[in-house]
């Protein structure tokens, strides 16, 4: 009876896990491992009666929800594709090519990344521009990190700057790049100016 207690027992977490962290069709797991459940523990007999095949169904669901539960998969990476995008005082970078975004945190229609889950988080910049340009990265409305390309190099040359920058993120918190609010600047296309942001841990 011992045992029996402590495998229902064992058998409820898992069930409690994959239902909290499965939110897509909550109505359909929960029936679902109710059916595993009563496979897997016949409660009408004075001993416990297990189906192979049921509990490797329950136990590798389980582990998928305890995977999903403690390392929620959030990362994007997007870039500016179509044209060289110049910036006004105070604005922000909306980049038009979008390469992935797990988690849907970037937002591409105004360039902001919002935080789906809390956690440290890695975020990488970077830019093309034939002229003088200063970027902030924001963390809500504070600058975290700024990059910054020169005027002194030759008429016409292309320059590229990169920077990182890891944060600490509540959920919905929020990341974005923004040009300087007293210069005017530009960020070259075709792939050689980005921004990318991956949940660490």
């Amino acid at each position: 009876m011992l045992f029996k207690s402590a495998l229902s027992l064992a058998v409820a977490v898992s069930l409690l896990t994959i239902v909290s962290v499965r939110g897509t069709s909550l109505v359909e797991t929960k029936t679902k491992l109710k059916a595993l459940q009563s496979l897997v523990l016949n409660n009408a007999q004075a001993t416990v009666k297990l189906d192979s095949s049921a509990l490797k169904q329950l136990l590798k669901l389980s582990s998928y929800g305890m995977v999903q539960l403690h390392g929620i998969k959030v990362s994007f990476s997007v870039n500016m594709k179509a044209k060289q995008l110049n910036l006004g005082g105070g604005q922000t970078v909306i980049y038009d090519e979008v390469l992935t975004n797990d988690g849907n945190g970037y937002d591409d229609r105004t360039g902001v990344f919002t935080s789906p889950v809390a956690g440290t988080y890695m975020f990488v910049v970077d830019a093309l521009s034939p002229k003088p340009v200063w970027l902030h990265i924001y963390l809500n409305k504070t600058i975290v990190a700024s990059l910054h390309i020169s005027g002194s190099h030759s008429n016409g040359a292309y320059l590229q700057i990169s920077r990182t920058v890891i944060l600490k993120l509540r959920k919905g918190d929020h990341v974005k790049v923004v040009n300087d609010a007293t210069y005017n600047g530009s960020v070259y296309h075709s792939g050689y100016s980005g921004f990318s942001g991956a949940k660490l841990y």
